[in-house]
């Protein structure tokens, strides 16, 4: 709770400063290059913490394949369900509202296309020579290679440096992690007040908002029982792994305390895979498919390590819709895993 009230501090300490910085956008357009290095170094950080972690890497095998293959089921089912839930709740690819326009609204949206036109073409067009140049999008190479290095710097070098004291270097990474996380809010909160549209969209939207969170829970408990059985677990390991949310610190815990060793292991690895996984694929997600799957898919994390990237990758208009999913799936995870082992 106390990370939730900090970070929603300091995006709105950002958006405050934005609000009064509108007139000088322009000459802020370096804070994207910013940004995306600060996610190349919280990314390294976060592998680094796996490379480095004995249970990451003792499981990494047959239980680390049970995680993989759980964690793209649910992440899959997770985006198919808030694909329809989107299309059913009348919003756009980009999280806008598919709303009939009055007269007045028609005819300012028509200059404002026309005004708009041509800015428009050339970004399509530079979007269309990425795409042919390169298969994956830029960012998502980033993103892949800044986890590839912190694994490799994690188990060669920090190991074999820290040695025994190894818990020195993870409680050092996490506090690294953690203030990255807060730098990075503030450009998230700076860019939600340079383009000063967060209120419209929340009172666009309305109650709307709240289907997500839970669509994103629908999704997540259908890929842990399809997934979860397939793999040798029952329905009551599969399920309280699933109900973790992508919480890594707090969910394995719970399921330790009811005895169900292996599930905790897994427990673990789905958790911190489901982070990685829905930063590495939140840009294909919210380029082909929509910005909201890509915002909510990563469940807890989507409020704040996963926050920084669904702002850039979405450009701020899928950020409400990531970091209420978050706080939403954030605050469950203590009901629902010991839930799912009483229920199951």
């Amino acid at each position: 709770m106390e990370d939730i009230i900090l970070y929603i501090s300091i995006i709105v300490i950002g958006g405050i400063i934005g609000t009064r910085l509108r007139r000088y956008e322009e000459k802020l357009a370096w804070r994207d290059r910013i940004q995306t290095l600060a996610i190349m170094a919280l990314v390294i950080l976060m592998g680094a913490r796996m490379g480095c972690n004995e249970q990451v890497i003792n499981n990494i095998g047959t239980i680390g394949v049970t995680a993989l293959v759980m964690t793209l089921a649910i992440i899959f089912f997770s985006v198919v369900c808030l694909f329809f839930a989107r299309k059913a709740a009348g919003f756009r690819k980009d999280a806008s509202l598919n709303h009939k326009l009055t007269k007045q609204e028609d005819e300012m949206s028509t200059a404002l296309e026309a005004d708009t036109a041509e800015t428009i073409a050339e970004i399509e067009q530079e979007m269309e020579c990425e795409s042919e140049t390169c298969g994956l999008n830029k960012m998502t190479i980033i993103i892949f290679g800044s986890v590839i290095v912190g694994m490799a710097l994690g188990y060669f070098a920090a190991r074999p440096i820290f040695g025994s004291e190894i818990a020195q270097f993870d409680h050092a990474a996490s506090l690294g992690i953690k203030t990255g996380l807060c730098i990075l809010m503030v450009f998230v909160g700076l860019d939600l007040g340079l383009q000063g549209t967060v209120f419209q969209m929340m009172r666009d939207a309305g109650l709307r908002i709240l289907i997500f969170p839970f669509v994103t829970i629908v999704g997540t408990f259908i890929g842990a029982a399809i997934a979860g059985p397939l793999m040798g677990f029952s329905l009551r390991e599969a399920m309280a792994v699933g109900a973790g949310f992508g919480w890594y610190s707090l969910a394995p815990g719970i399921i330790m305390d009811a005895g169900l060793i292996e599930a905790s292991a897994v427990s673990f690895l789905h958790n911190v895979l489901r982070e990685i996984i829905s930063i590495l694929f939140l840009p294909f997600v919210a380029e082909k498919i929509g910005y909201i799957e890509a915002a909510c898919m990563g469940g807890s994390p989507a409020m704040d390590v996963c926050l920084p990237v669904i702002n850039k990758e979405t450009k701020g208009k899928a950020v409400t819709y990531g970091f209420i999913t978050g706080v939403i799936m954030s605050f469950l995870v203590p009901f629902s895993v010991p839930l799912a082992l009483s229920i199951f």
